[in-house]
């Protein structure tokens, strides 16, 4: 089963944050199980930005966290956010 992750978080940092993004890119070609991201910027709210990060499973989404880039991005994440982001986490019950 598929499993979707979602990230949202306000920034006035986006600049930074698409630069910390490409970084954990290039740290995890070849090791990433990501299936396919999309990085949204939300029209109604300005400042607020959705991740959304699609994996094969949610076993590899764990294994995806466990590489230390991965860590490394999610306090980049943190410390360019101007509040905590919010995750949600989904599992894929249909998709056409």
């Amino acid at each position: 089963m598929g499993f979707v992750q979602i990230i949202e978080l306000k920034t006035s940092r986006f600049e930074e944050l698409d630069t910390l993004h490409e970084q954990w890119r290039a740290d995890t070609e070849g090791t990433r199980t990501v299936v396919s991201e999309r990085i949204c910027r939300d029209r109604d709210n300005p400042g607020t930005y959705l991740i959304i990060v699609e994996f094969p499973s949610y076993e590899a989404a764990m294994a995806n966290n466990a590489l230390p880039a991965t860590n490394r991005i999610a306090e980049g994440i943190a410390a360019l956010a101007d509040e905590p982001p919010e995750f949600r986490n989904l599992d894929l019950v249909r998709s056409d």
